[in-house]
Formats: structure tokens, C-alpha cells, sequence
């Protein structure tokens, strides 16, 4: 079982998923709407972010939301697909080995991680833990979502591996804390939460 090839992500993959409105599964509404719950969220905890890594960014949806909470912070786009990064200028990477010299306060990893086999989804997520000295929002559909048709067969694309959702806590847990709604918070970082603001245990 690998994980998806990099030429799964050409210009086809995202004219279908992405810009054909037939077959998108993408809504810029819907990510607005995220977009602004996760900021203003991180906002009302007052975790700093000065300091933006978007890995898996795609068209780049986030960029200009986290301009508009945070106008300060730097916004670094990082794609697996050589097509996006060509386009838009974005950084070549994957969230299995990203690295950086320094850490960032919000890390964002949307419709990532399935694409993942279950060895590279392991390292991917240890990966996000050293990455994120803050933040990190964390989008994937588990294998209980397919189970519970949250997910429609039709559009999603069917490569997609269904990994269970116990999978995805348990390697996050080992450096963040699930504050619920995807957004987990660093261990390292000294920011007062009430128990009941922890979706898990501590």
C-alpha cells in the first residue's frame, strides 16, 4: 500500500476536483467559513501567529483568509503537486518529511493526510507535532465518516485510503492537544484552557 504519486496531481486531478464546477468537491464559501472559525478561535485563546505554514495548500483558499485575522503573520505555501507549484509559486514538499528551521504558530493540513498509506501517515503526523509550536487545523475523512455517509461516494476521489479515526488521534495526541473541531494546540506552548475547552484528555 503507497501513498498517492506525485502524478496523481497534474492538471487534470485539478481541473475536476478543483475548477469544474460539475465535479468540485472544493467550496470557497464553506473554507471561508472554516477559515474564520479557526482564526478567530485561535484568536479568542490568544495564541500569537506571526508565523503561517499551509502544507497541501492546493489553489491556496486559506491564503487570503489568514491575511484578513492575521495581517502580520508570513503565509508559507507548501504543495506536493509540481503542476500548483509551478502555477502559483508555491514550495515543492510533503507533509511526510516538511521541514523547517524554525516552527510556525497555525499549522493548516487540509484533505492531506488521506492520501497517505498508513506507514507515511504515521511519520506525516509525528511530522505536524515538530512542525507546529502553536496551532494546527487538521482536516481528513476517516473511515467512520464513509460508514455514516458523510461522504459522497460520487465526488470523492476513490484513491482516497480510509483510515480510522483513532489513527489520526492517536499519532496527534503524542504533541498536541484536540481542542475539538480539528484545531489542536501544542504542548509547547504555555496557554491557559479550561478542561472543558479539551475534547480529549490532556
Amino acid at each position: 500500500m503507497k501513498s498517492a504519486s506525485d502524478q496523481w496531481f497534474d492538471e487534470a486531478y485539478y481541473q475536476r476536483y478543483y475548477f469544474d464546477k460539475k465535479t468540485s468537491v472544493v467550496d470557497p464559501g464553506h473554507v471561508e467559513r472554516l477559515g474564520n472559525f479557526v482564526c478567530s478561535y485561535l484568536k479568542y485563546l490568544r495564541v500569537p501567529v506571526k508565523r503561517v505554514l499551509d502544507v497541501g495548500c492546493g489553489i491556496g483558499l486559506w491564503r487570503e483568509i489568514v491575511a484578513k485575522h492575521f495581517p502580520d503573520a508570513s503565509y508559507q505555501g507548501v504543495e506536493f503537486s509540481e503542476y500548483l507549484c509551478e502555477r502559483f509559486g508555491w514550495e515543492r514538499g510533503s507533509v511526510v518529511d516538511y521541514a523547517s528551521a524554525e516552527p510556525f504558530d497555525l499549522v493548516i493540513c487540509q484533505a492531506v493526510l488521506s492520501y497517505l498509506s498508513p506507514a507515511d501517515l504515521k511519520l506525516a503526523l509525528h511530522n505536524l507535532g515538530k512542525l507546529s509550536r502553536g496551532a494546527l487545523y487538521v482536516e481528513a475523512a476517516t473511515r467512520e465518516d464513509y460508514e455514516r455517509d458523510i461522504i459522497d461516494d460520487a465526488l470523492a476521489d476513490p484513491r482516497l485510503f480510509r483510515h480510522r479515526a483513532e489513527m489520526y488521534r492517536r499519532g496527534l495526541q503524542e504533541g498536541l492537544i484536540d481542542l475539538g473541531g480539528g484545531v489542536w494546540l501544542s504542548r509547547k506552548l504555555d496557554v491557559p484552557l479550561f478542561e472543558l475547552e479539551c475534547a480529549g484528555s490532556r
